[in-house]
């Protein structure tokens, strides 16, 4: 086995230039690239979420009994609100009319 000094130089491989500079444009189109698509996807983001006009939900609702509302859905021309004490209220979308009332059977 021998031994290296520390006097030894080391053998240095010399890069071609011209493949520095392809790698160089490489990285650079590579980096615009990742750019230009984050700020497609920012874009997308922003118009796809802001503005939306969301459900179209009624000015107001009168629930009979002094009924509390638990949770809301909708149709294409009704209403159903689900109460407190187990009742699922159908209303007409138009006028607002109570059109039915379903009590849920808690099965106990």
């Amino acid at each position: 086995m021998t031994e290296r000094s520390n006097d030894a130089p080391e053998t240095v491989q010399e890069l071609d230039p011209g493949l520095v500079k392809h790698l160089r444009r490489l990285v650079t189109v590579l980096t615009a690239t990742m750019i230009i698509g984050f700020i497609v996807i920012v874009a997308l983001f922003v118009t796809r979420f802001s503005g939306g006009a969301g459900p179209d939900l009624p000015a107001a609702l009168t629930l009979p009994g002094g009924a509390e509302a638990t949770a809301f859905t909708q149709g294409s021309d009704w209403i159903a609100v689900v109460t407190e004490d187990d009742r699922i209220m159908i209303y007409d979308r138009l006028s607002g009319k109570l059109r039915q009332t379903i009590q849920i059977d808690r099965g106990e």
